[in-house]
């Protein structure tokens, strides 16, 4: 499977050395969640709460939120 092509812009200086580069900002977005992840699963606690959650089927609904808040 191949990866999609990403539209990068890169910065140089003045010699033509790259210096940075312009990622689409969905892609940020995504970049940026992927590290943050990243650095909560280093605390063993923030792992377990994690895949807790990600295993937990109920919840509370908008409408019950709203009352317990008084909104």
């Amino acid at each position: 499977m191949s990866q999609p092509l990403i539209d990068l812009q890169y910065v140089s200086d003045e010699e033509g050395n790259p210096t940075a580069v312009i990622v689409p900002i969905d892609v940020w977005r995504e970049i940026s969640s992927e590290r943050e992840t990243a650095y909560l699963l280093q605390s063993e606690a923030m792992k377990r709460r994690l895949l807790e959650a990600r295993e937990r089927r109920e919840g509370v609904s908008l409408e019950e939120v709203r009352e317990k808040l008084g909104i």
